[in-house]
């Protein structure tokens, strides 16, 4: 289990019971068109289900909830990738939108980071950004995250071909920035 207190949220493992909050959250337009189409829409009770039960079966968290008084209303994860790229690993994250603007995930992305550089092999972290989310984007430049890349028309999102925003930060950079890799809110 994974427990990591900070001042706008706590990031958790996710739990049984968080099916109903974790549907409530994520059953929205404004989300999805943000996101990668593998997340559903609607987002059902059944899909928020069997999420935290592929997450539950992790032995080490690669999700963890964005909890707000007692609720799950977000997330924020990685996948580690494979092959020559396996010290390499897609950053990702959404927010209920009643918490936009709140700067919940300014606080979120860099306390996953250090969690991921504690934990894991993992050399190089990256966020991928459709085009358009400005937001999304200054949240990853605020984590010290650099712009690395424009895909063009690499996305198709609702029968749209979108540009894809590569942003991306190295182990030595991060360490350079915090002057090391704390352990610091892990529980």
């Amino acid at each position: 289990m994974a427990t990591i207190y900070l001042d706008t949220c706590t990031l958790r493992s996710w739990r049984d019971g968080d099916e109903f909050s974790l549907s409530e959250q994520a059953n929205n337009r404004k989300i999805w068109d943000r996101v990668r189409d593998f997340f559903p829409h609607p987002y059902t009770v059944r899909d928020a289900s069997s999420w935290i039960r592929m997450n539950r079966s992790y032995q080490q968290p690669v999700n963890l909830a964005i909890d707000i008084g007692g609720k799950a209303v977000g997330n924020v994860g990685f996948t580690i990738k494979e092959d020559i790229y396996r010290h390499n690993a897609e950053i990702g994250y959404w927010l209920g939108e009643a918490h936009w603007g709140q700067g919940i995930m300014t606080e979120v992305l860099p306390a996953m980071v250090n969690y991921i550089f504690v934990n894991f092999q993992v050399n190089r972290l990256f966020g991928c950004v459709l085009e358009g989310n400005k937001v999304s984007m200054r949240v990853l430049e605020q984590a010290g995250f650099r712009a690395e890349a424009i895909l063009k028309k690499a996305a198709i999102k609702n029968n749209q071909y979108l540009d894809e925003h590569i942003f991306a930060l190295l182990r030595e950079e991060f360490v350079a920035r915090q002057g090391s890799i704390s352990m610091a809110g892990k529980q």
